[in-house]
């Protein structure tokens, strides 16, 4: 066989190799997630699945624990309109960092990552996301004016 002939033949073989594994790369970690009501419309589906669900933090319902394996933070996840009704939330419970721009007081957006079984999501990750738009606090708008 003719070096020419072997250099082609390498030369696809790695040229293949690369391709799997970014296409396999990229089939793992693109995880979509769910609106809370969406969740909350199949959610007995979904119970002991790997689940990612948006939402907002209810107001009022964030509980911190400090534990060994981190903060314990139990709160209630609703939809982004925060009309704060029970029967539109489901409970989280979360054990490890809590992000930096959570509130405490509710009011977050969240996406939380994780199982969900007995009623509760079960998370393994909670991270915060920005606002969709910045809105200037009503006192400074009337101070800049």
């Amino acid at each position: 066989m003719s070096t020419k002939r072997r250099f082609l033949i390498g030369a696809v073989l790695l040229v293949g190799a690369v391709a799997y594994l970014i296409y396999a790369g990229v089939r793992q970690s693109a995880v979509y997630y769910v609106t809370i009501d969406e969740f909350l419309a199949k959610r007995d589906m979904l119970a002991n699945e790997g689940i990612r669900v948006a939402g907002r933090v209810q107001a009022g319902s964030v509980t911190k624990k400090m534990t060994s394996g981190g903060t314990e933070l139990t709160f209630r996840l609703g939809d982004f309109k925060g009309d704060g009704k029970p029967d539109n939330t489901v409970p989280v419970h979360f054990i490890g960092i809590t992000p930096d721009m959570f509130k405490d007081a509710g009011g977050s957006d969240v996406i939380v990552e994780g199982k969900y079984r007995d009623g509760t999501i079960y998370a393994q990750n909670v991270l915060t996301s920005c606002p969709s738009k910045y809105e200037a606090d009503a006192a400074q708008a009337a101070a800049n004016n």
